[in-house]
């Protein structure tokens, strides 16, 4: 992903982006768990017990990393806060935080902000997905490969059981993010989600929502951005005793698609942040021979163009009811303009934010005037060459000189308005300039008497009762 804002100069030359480089993560030798999974929790003193027991029991015998549970209570009223500090207190790796206000979003948003693992995750307290799925989601993140995961009930292989209807509205949910957001990911509401840490500071300051579109939210902006979201197919149960209110729960998402779109569209979201440093893509190599992006830049070219230049043809026919060939040529090139100035900075050349925006237009308008010489001229040879001259004859020539002054706009575009800078910073930082991820912060502590269990390297490992033959896990 290009942007012209996040290019600065680092101590050890210049960088790009402002997330480090992804790298394989450290097997927890450090004493910080690999892995935070939270269960985010309202009146749910039934279930919250089995299903912790549960997960505990499943990471101690499968889990090679250094893991932690967190039960985020989202103002529970009745025995959900007892039932979570008592397993705060019997089990080794589980920690219990209350929050005083409801929302999934805002408990997630809580607790991935505040904690000090490498690896975020979530699930819900129904364990509908099976847990087999949990290595393969946070293995990606660990790895260095991917920056989020998520568990997909829509992919070929899944395997999902739940009724028709809960089916439809998922499947309609996902056609609107897809129509209406451009989004690519095939399923956004399930309850089993992972992020790296450096990735989540960074992404959820952006996040508005503090509720079930919370997911959907961070998923849209993440992949706007460039960010690699991995999807796991998973084998799911649908709980038939959820307290979803699906009504409310679809306006308020369709309320938050209305509202990220709208931002999307005007360029409000700083997505730039979340950019890399210059070279952790591939795409970034120089090949011998091979420009870089030359084949994507002409197919988005052409389909920009091809799309401008109805729109131009529209504008003409219109203002042409009212004004002279001149002036109507002039408005419909000029408006035409400054749409594929745009369209060409964001799905062309790839650069987003707001930085440079209104350089790019003047830019894009002194090659409106190159345009506009030449179509203008084209419409005084003809006039001077044949009085009488048909309007289909005048589209002829306009559509002869605009695919003249096509070859022209590309060149000048990838040239001068927007040029390829990436390159030649790469070529000023030092090649042994390898960034580092931060160090992770101390988890900070929230009021509440059930902290979070701070480990010791050097300490032994709780010895871990087998857990199969528990009856509390029985659902």
């Amino acid at each position: 992903m290009r942007t012209d804002s996040s290019f600065g100069t680092g101590p050890t030359g210049p960088t790009m982006g402002a997330l480090p480089a992804r790298q394989h993560l450290p097997a927890g030798a450090d004493g910080v768990p690999v892995l935070d999974v939270v269960v985010p929790v309202f009146n749910e003193e039934k279930d919250l017990e089995p299903c912790v027991v549960r997960l505990h029991d499943h990471l101690a015998r499968t889990f090679p990393y250094r893991f932690r549970i967190t039960i985020a209570d989202n103002a529970s009223t009745d025995s959900t806060p007892q039932v979570a500090a008592w397993l705060a207190a019997s089990l080794p790796e589980v920690a219990s935080v209350r929050l005083e206000q409801k929302g999934r979003g805002r408990a997630l948003g809580t607790v991935w902000s505040a904690s000090d693992a490498h690896v975020l995750a979530y699930m819900d307290v129904d364990l509908s997905t099976d847990l087999n799925a949990l290595l393969p989601l946070v293995a990606p993140l660990i790895s260095g490969h991917s920056d989020l995961a998520i568990g997909s009930r829509l992919a070929r292989s899944s395997r999902v059981v739940r009724g028709p209807k809960r089916e439809f509205i998922s499947r309609a949910y996902n056609l609107i993010l897809r129509g209406s957001l451009a989004a690519r990911f095939s399923d956004a509401q399930c309850g089993f989600k992972a992020i790296r840490r450096e990735v989540a500071q960074v992404l959820l300051p952006l996040v508005e929502d503090t509720g079930w579109f919370f997911d959907t939210e961070m998923l849209v902006l993440a992949e706007r951005a460039g960010l690699r979201i991995h999807e796991v197919p998973v084998d799911w149960v649908d709980d038939p005793n959820s307290t979803v209110h699906l009504v409310k729960t679809a306006s308020d998402d369709l309320k938050g698609v209305w509202r990220v779109g709208r931002a999307l569209a005007v360029g409000a979201l700083p997505l730039d942040r979340l950019a890399r440093p210059f070279g952790d893509d591939p795409r970034d190599r120089a090949l011998p021979g091979v420009p870089r992006g030359l084949a994507r830049q002409l197919v988005g070219f052409c389909v920009v163009g091809g799309l401008s230049t109805l729109f131009y043809l529209l504008l003409y026919s219109g203002f042409r009811l009212v004004a002279g060939a001149q002036i109507a040529n002039a408005l419909a090139l000029l408006v035409s303009a400054v749409a594929n100035t745009a369209a060409n900075r964001r799905l062309t050349f790839g650069v987003r934010g707001r930085d440079r925006a209104v350089r790019h237009q003047a830019q894009g308008l002194v090659v409106f005037g190159i345009g506009l010489a030449l179509t203008s001229g084209s419409l005084a040879a003809l006039d001077s060459a044949a009085s009488n001259v048909s309007h289909g004859t005048e589209l002829a020539v306009l559509i002869a000189a605009n695919l003249a002054a096509t070859v022209l706009r590309f060149l000048l575009f990838r040239a001068w308005v927007f040029p390829d800078r990436d390159q030649g910073r790469a070529q000023q930082a030092e090649p042994d300039a390898t960034p580092r991820p931060p160090t992770p912060e101390a988890w900070s502590p929230f009021e509440n008497r059930h902290q979070l269990p701070h480990q010791d390297p050097s300490a032994p490992r709780h010895a871990r009762r087998p857990l199969d033959s528990d009856q509390r896990n029985a659902r």
